[in-house]
C-alpha cells in the first residue's frame, strides 16, 4: 500500500527549553523565521505525503493556528501590497491537509502514536519526531525510507551512526546489512551502555510503520515512569514481521537540545542567501 499519512507527536511539555516553553509550544520555536515543526511538515510533503496528523496536548493551540488560514493577516498584507509575504503565508495553510488529535496525558511516545489510530486507520503511515530536522540531501529523509518500504513492504526506521560515548542517549538496532545503506533489524535496544550496545546505529526520529503496531501498543505495559515506549512496541512488531533500517543520507540537527538548536540556527542562517554574507562577517568579527 502507498503511504499517504504522516503522524507528528507534538504533545510534549518541552521541559528542556523552559522557561520559553512555559506558554509557547516547543515545536513553534523559530529557526530563523520558520517554526521547527514547519521544516518537518515540509519534509513530509516533499516526500509525497498528503495528510498530516499532529498529536497535540494542552497549550498547543499555536500549532493549529500556524497551519490554519489567517484571513486578517492575509487581508492586511494584500492591502499593503506585501505580495511576497502574502504568498509565504498562504503557502503554509496550503501545504497539506492537517488534522489534530489530543494526547490528554503525557504517557509516552508509544501512547502518542496510539492516539492517532482512528485518523490513520488500517494503512501504513510515517512518523516524524519534530526535534530531528534533517536536510542536506537531494532526497528527503522520509522519501528514502518510503523507497525501502515500497521494496520490502515492512516497517522502516531511520538510523545514524553515533559515537559510542553518546550511544546511551539513543535507541540502537542490532541487525545485518542487506545491501547499500539498508539493514534488516534483528532487535532494538533502548539506551544501552556503550559496552552493551549491539551497534553504533542509533534510531533517529523518522519511521514508516504498519497499522498492526496499534494493536501492539494498545497491549504494551507502561514502564516505571508510567509511559508506553515506542521501542517496546517496535520490538514486539519485529517478532511478527521483518523490519528494516535505513542509514539515511543527509545531516540531522537535534533541535530538542539547546546546543543542537544553536548549531542549527547558525548553519541555517549561513545557508540563506539573504543572510549568509552579513552573518558570516559578523561571526568573523567576534574573533572567537
Amino acid at each position: 500500500m502507498r503511504v499517504r499519512k504522516g503522524v507528528f507527536p507534538a504533545a510534549g511539555l518541552g521541559t528542556r527549553f523552559l522557561p520559553v516553553t512555559k506558554a509557547q509550544p516547543k515545536e513553534m520555536l523559530p529557526l530563523i523565521d520558520k517554526p521547527t515543526i514547519q521544516y518537518v511538515v515540509e519534509e513530509a510533503v516533499a516526500s509525497g505525503l498528503a495528510e498530516i496528523i499532529i498529536v497535540t496536548g494542552r497549550g498547543k493551540r499555536a500549532i493549529e493556528d500556524h497551519f490554519d488560514t489567517a484571513f486578517e493577516l492575509e487581508y492586511f498584507l494584500q492591502d499593503r501590497g506585501k505580495m511576497e509575504e502574502l504568498a509565504q503565508i498562504k503557502t503554509i495553510s496550503e501545504l497539506a491537509s492537517v488534522s489534530y488529535v489530543r494526547q490528554k496525558e503525557p504517557l509516552g511516545l508509544g501512547h502518542a502514536i496510539l492516539c492517532a489510530r482512528t485518523l490513520v486507520g488500517d494503512e501504513p503511515f510515517g512518523v516524524f519526531l519534530g526535534d530531528d530536522i534533517i536536510g542536506g540531501a537531494n532526497t528527503p529523509c522520509m522519501k528514502q525510507l518510503l523507497d525501502v518500504f515500497d521494496r520490502h513492504q515492512g516497517p522502516v526506521i531511520a538510523v545514524e551512526r553515533v559515537p559510542l560515548d553518546r550511544i546511551h542517549q539513543y535507541g540502537v538496532i542490532a541487525g545485518r546489512n542487506i545491501g547499500g545503506n539498508v539493514w534488516e533489524i534483528d532487535d532494538l535496544v533502548e539506551k544501552p551502555r556503550a559496552d552493551e550496545a549491539p551497534s553504533d546505529l542509533a534510531i533517529i526520529g523518522r519511521y514508516v510503520l504498519t497499522p498492526d503496531l496499534f494493536g501492539i501498543l494498545a497491549e504494551t505495559h507502561a514502564d516505571k515512569r508510567g509511559e508506553i515506549q515506542l521501542t517496546d512496541g517496535l520490538r514486539a512488531l519485529r517478532r511478527r514481521r521483518p523490519m528494516y533500517a535505513v542509514e539515511f543520507e543527509g545531516k540531522r540537527y537535534d533541535t530538542g537540545d539547546k546546543l543542537g538548536f544553536l548549531k542549527a540556527t547558525v548553519e541555517f542562517a549561513l545557508a540563506r542567501p539573504d543572510l549568509a554574507d552579513a552573518f558570516r562577517a559578523y561571526l568573523k568579527s567576534l574573533r572567537l
